[in-house]
């Protein structure tokens, strides 16, 4: 068959790989100039930079680490985050023992927590875990920043990711098995993904429901209120602004990522240098702050689904699944855009091989 794949993300390229696996002869477009998504990497002034934010995989299914390993080696990376107070000191991210203890001179099991808060919301369920205080300082001044929202509109899957600790533990991602980031980066584990002769790629290139007529069956990641021309209404995601700085001196003071807690316009800055194999020459230091805005504010640039606590959006989305049954039978709507979906990159890995498995069989 001849098979269109819209998006060049890992969505596009699990889907493409596995039906050029298959026989099937791929053809892979995207908007950008470049391939990997927002995995996008590459290297300047000597320093890998993650052009779209850090990726830091890690995951516990196994299926997903041996077909990434297909394209690429590994070093092992293991995440930590710092917090920044307004006075300058820097405390572990997610919240643990020590983070209570340096912030409010206690400990965790002897503050006030008011079990009594609805916990249908992400504020009331925050409240019921680490009190009303801490929710404020590192939660509500932050959701604020990233969703344009208040934590009471918030669903409580949002900030579920982020796990409250009562011990000492210092990892972002403690429950994951594997931990690492590719040696030469991102964009390589695409190069190798898309090295097939059944597969071919075309850059700078929109999908266009022109497009339809020339393939078999396609793959679409594209947004799918875009798709079905906002029918039932926008499908609203935050957006990213990144600024990108380059300087002669390293201020990271050994840390990777550090959150803002302050009411100012930024959540985090990102040091590149201090992750494994990103510093390959030279002796500049780069560092990128983040800045949330609406997407419709940043050139429709799509990041992340927005998950209400009334569950508005969510409903919206189930209007166009509903349309793409309709199309079923020629496409298949994939990824976070396509399936209005937060999902980490092991995430979107596996729901594809399970889709392409699926689909093929």
């Amino acid at each position: 068959m001849k098979i269109l794949v819209v998006g060049a993300g890992f969505s596009g390229a699990v889907y493409a790989r596995e039906c050029a696996e298959a026989g099937h002869h791929v053809e892979v477009i995207d908007k950008r100039d470049h391939i990997a998504g927002n995995a996008y990497d590459h290297v300047v002034e000597g320093v890998r930079v993650h052009k779209y934010g850090p990726h830091l995989f890690h995951t516990s299914n196994n299926r997903v680490v041996e077909w990434l390993s297909q394209f690429t080696d590994w070093q092992p990376y293991v995440h930590k985050v710092r917090a920044k107070l307004e006075n300058g000191e820097l405390v572990p991210f997610p919240v643990n023992s020590e983070t209570v203890q340096r912030v409010l001179g206690k400990s965790l099991e002897t503050l006030p927590m008011d079990t009594s808060v609805d916990a249908d919301d992400a504020r009331g369920y925050l409240i019921g875990q680490i009190g009303e205080e801490l929710t404020e300082l590192f939660f509500q001044r932050y959701t604020e920043k990233m969703w344009g929202m208040s934590l009471r509109e918030m669903s409580v899957d949002v900030v579920r990711r982020v796990k409250i600790r009562t011990d000492n533990e210092e990892r972002y991602f403690p429950d994951d098995s594997f931990q690492a980031v590719p040696t030469n980066g991102y964009t390589s584990i695409f190069e190798a993904i898309f090295e097939h002769p059944n597969i071919s790629i075309k850059l700078e290139t929109p999908f266009s429901m022109d497009m339809e007529k020339d393939f078999d069956y396609i793959f679409n990641s594209m947004a799918i209120d875009e798709y079905f021309h906002y029918t039932f209404g926008p499908l609203p995601y935050r957006s990213i602004r990144f600024h990108h700085n380059i300087s002669e001196e390293d201020q990271s003071q050994g840390h990777v990522t550090i959150n803002f807690t302050d009411t100012g316009p930024f959540t985090r800055e990102t040091y590149w240098h201090n992750i494994p194999q990103h510093r390959i020459s030279g002796q500049k230091y780069i560092h990128t702050v983040e800045e949330p805005c609406s997407y419709e504010d940043n050139a429709f640039e799509r990041y992340y689904p927005v998950k209400t606590s009334d569950n508005r959006y969510a409903n919206v989305y189930q209007q166009y699944k509903s349309e793409a049954k309709k199309v079923s039978d020629r496409m298949q709507f994939i990824g976070r855009c396509g399936t209005y979906q937060y999902l980490d990159m092991h995430q979107v890995i596996m729901q594809s091989l399970q889709g392409v498995t699926k689909w093929l069989g």
